[in-house]
């Protein structure tokens, strides 16, 4: 350094940089101006530790370091001043992936295959795997997908099946990867299998015998009365008048006031 200079340090950090911030013929510079470093990559009781003049060293870095650091030099009798900065970018890895395989699908129909993790940083690029084999982005550059119909985003993690086959059966795994690391799901199976129209007819006609015999049934019984509406046992009627016999009165005002037994009975 030259002589007399002092420094000024500015800094404000609660994670590691192991870069220094030095100054030559009042000019500031730095080794590393782009720092890459895997998250909890150290494992230290402080934080940060101060290294000589001009260098500061953060240890056990989280995701939430990741900034743009300034180192500041004043120099005194100039009175110049001059700053440096420095990007660093904590990378995280990836986690165990969350995949989703349909367990069967038929001849000819569509089938999505999808992985997904939310933890690394960068944001990891996906790979999927048939029977331990990698699944190339373009099926017709490998003879063993050539007959596939299918289309890959690497970048969300989605295998998209538009016409599948019996070709397309076997186990599929997802991988995600960064520079920081990579994790896998476990390999799961998906089954293709044909649709049997013959099947699917017969038992569309059995079901229609069955309501025909069951419509037939039910007209019988109602023919036969089992249907028909009963008449309460215990109901009665009563007879306006009874057999031979013949009630008058005997005139308007009879003095009984009653009824009269015009005919006899005969037994």
């Amino acid at each position: 350094m030259a002589g007399g200079v002092s420094l000024l340090r500015l800094l404000v950090l609660y994670f590691v940089l192991a870069e220094s911030c030095q100054a030559w013929a009042q000019r500031v510079t730095t080794e590393n101006p782009n720092l890459v470093v895997n998250e909890f990559d150290r494992d230290l009781t402080n934080r940060a530790e101060l290294q000589g003049d001009s260098s500061i060293k953060i240890f056990n870095v989280t995701r939430k370091d990741t900034a743009v650091y300034r180192c500041e030099v004043a120099f005194v009798e100039t009175g110049h001043l001059d700053e440096v900065s420095v990007n660093l970018t904590v990378q995280v890895k990836p986690v165990t992936p969350k995949c989703s395989v349909p367990k069967s699908v038929p001849v000819g129909k569509a089938a999505i295959l999808t992985c997904h993790e939310h933890e690394g940083y960068p944001p990891p690029m996906y790979t999927w795997y048939k029977n331990g084999v990698v699944v190339p982005p373009d099926p017709k550059s490998d003879p063993k997908f050539f007959n596939s119909s299918y289309k890959i985003n690497d970048n969300t993690g989605t295998l998209h099946f538009s016409v599948t086959s019996k070709l397309d059966i076997g186990e599929y795994h997802c991988m995600a990867m960064n520079r920081a690391g990579q994790a896998k799901c476990e390999p799961q199976r998906m089954e293709v299998y044909d649709i049997n129209i013959a099947a699917i007819i017969g038992g569309i006609l059995i079901v229609v015998l069955v309501l025909l015999i069951i419509s037939i049934v039910i007209r019988l019984a109602y023919k036969r009365g089992y249907f028909a509406k009963k008449q309460p046992a215990n109901r009665y009627q009563a007879s306006c008048k009874a057999d031979s016999v013949d009630y008058v009165r005997s005139g308007p005002l009879d003095a009984e006031g009653d009824f009269r037994h015009k005919s006899s009975f005969i037994i």
